[in-house]
């Protein structure tokens, strides 16, 4: 037994954890968690847990499905939404199957691999989401679209009636060492957002999970719901994830050039030119579900066009104002319904290919897209992104690069998701359907 685990299995007993949940993600995203009682602790840190991979989403057939539970010591937090009494801590776990190999499937696996082909140019990645969601109300147990709330952007009580809410989501946040930015009521009716400050992007991939399991158990226990889905009301505003990222070479923002236009490095421009190459493949895992294409629209302040800007907001990405340190591209295309990790990994993977082949972007739409005709945008070559799930997927598996920073398994199921989702919607006779047709027909 190492130093490192010895500190852990002392800390675990100083601070009366009573039960341990061993926390992963499957394909989609959703979390997952094996919960341990605390004497099992040191098994699961030296050891680690087996469990059966077959039920899980994207993961394995049923022969062979073993696989392995290895906690992350450097994500072990005391769950504080938990009572005071049994306490309850939690450990992130990477997958492994037999002979301590890394699983291809597992979404924590695929990041790490790209952070390694990063480091094999010398550069590390940060990113910074910015994640938005309802607080919707709970009827007998069952979460609605009931707004909670009547408030607007920036509202403050006794308008923005989940102000309690968001203040114990972030207090929460900031017991398991989230350096929170913000916190405010978004556009939208019952509409939020909390803002957590970047790192390195493994760290802000697990905070993202990490944000939207304390966000729901917080919500859940004032009688509410919170919902992270793209588009839950037709007519208003969806949720976005804008993410931030920027790329840091010996411990400097590569990103920044104080003597290039607009003071943009030609890593940045390239990275900028990576990101613009693939957006049609990005989007299959930064907007993974049918509904996530009803937010991709013009006029709700979400980009589809395939562009870049200094400071329009139309486009798909925007550079911020800032500069030094603080230089960053953000894509303003992904939903909080996404698989941080894949996600993640797809926008590295696509930087870093910008970077490797000098792909200069086109130039900057500084004028708002929304408001230009398809015969404009046609001229000024501004491409849409894709418009359905089975588009996004069809774009994914053109694209040879992310293919293979997803890797064979994953892809393999991302497809039969999307086609599964695809048909499923395809079969559904929707209430739109039976409003429209059937007392004329």
């Amino acid at each position: 037994m190492t130093t490192d685990i010895q500190k852990f299995l002392k800390k675990i007993e100083a601070e009366n954890v009573k039960f341990i949940r061993l926390q992963f993600t499957d394909i989609q995203g959703l979390p997952k968690n094996v919960s341990i009682p605390a004497i099992q602790a040191e098994k699961a840190l030296t050891d680690g847990i087996w469990f059966d991979g077959s039920s899980i989403e994207g993961f394995a057939r049923i022969e062979e499905s073993d696989m392995l539970l290895k906690p992350d010591l450097a994500t072990y937090a005391v769950l504080p939404w938990r009572p005071g009494e049994g306490k309850v801590a939690r450990f992130i776990c990477d997958i492994q199957t037999y002979g301590n190999k890394p699983f291809e499937g597992d979404p924590r696996n695929v990041l790490r691999r790209t952070i390694a082909e990063a480091a094999k140019m010398g550069f590390t990645f940060n990113t910074g989401p910015e994640l938005e969601f309802f607080l919707f109300r709970m009827i007998d147990g069952v979460p609605t679209t009931e707004f909670e709330d009547r408030g607007a952007y920036f509202d403050l009580a006794p308008t923005d009636a989940a102000e309690d809410v968001r203040r114990d989501v972030v207090l929460a946040l900031s017991d398991m060492g989230f350096e929170i930015e913000a916190s405010h009521h978004e556009v939208a009716d019952s509409q939020h957002e909390i803002d957590f400050k970047y790192g390195d992007v493994l760290t802000t991939a697990d905070r993202v999970i990490t944000f939207k399991f304390a966000a729901k158990s917080i919500a859940l226990q004032y009688g509410m719901h919170a919902s992270f889905m793209a588009k839950p009301i037709a007519g208003i505003n969806g949720s976005g994830m804008h993410t931030h990222g920027s790329l840091s070479k010996n411990g400097k923002n590569a990103f920044y050039d104080p003597n290039a236009e607009l003071q943009l490095s030609d890593t940045a421009m390239y990275y900028i030119g990576g990101l613009l190459k693939h957006a049609k493949a990005i989007t299959r895992v930064a907007n993974p579900t049918i509904n996530s294409y009803k937010r991709l629209v013009p006029g709700y302040e979400a980009p589809c066009y395939i562009s870049w800007s200094a400071a329009n907001r139309s486009a798909l990405i925007r550079v911020p104002a800032a500069r030094g340190n603080s230089t960053r591209a953000e894509l303003r295309s992904p939903d909080p319904m996404c698989n941080p990790y894949l996600t993640f990994a797809c926008m590295l993977a696509a930087g870093l290919d910008g970077v490797k082949n000098k792909i200069m972007p086109p130039d900057m739409t500084n004028s708002n897209i929304y408001h230009m005709d398809a015969k404009l945008r046609k001229k000024l070559r501004i491409d849409m992104l894709p418009g359905s799930l089975a588009e996004s997927n069809a774009a994914l598996l053109r694209d040879d690069v992310l293919c293979d920073t997803l890797g064979v398994h994953v892809v393999d199921n991302l497809s039969r998701i999307a086609e599964m989702e695809t048909d499923a919607f395809r079969l559904t006779v929707h209430p739109w359907e039976l409003d429209r047709y059937l007392a004329t027909y």
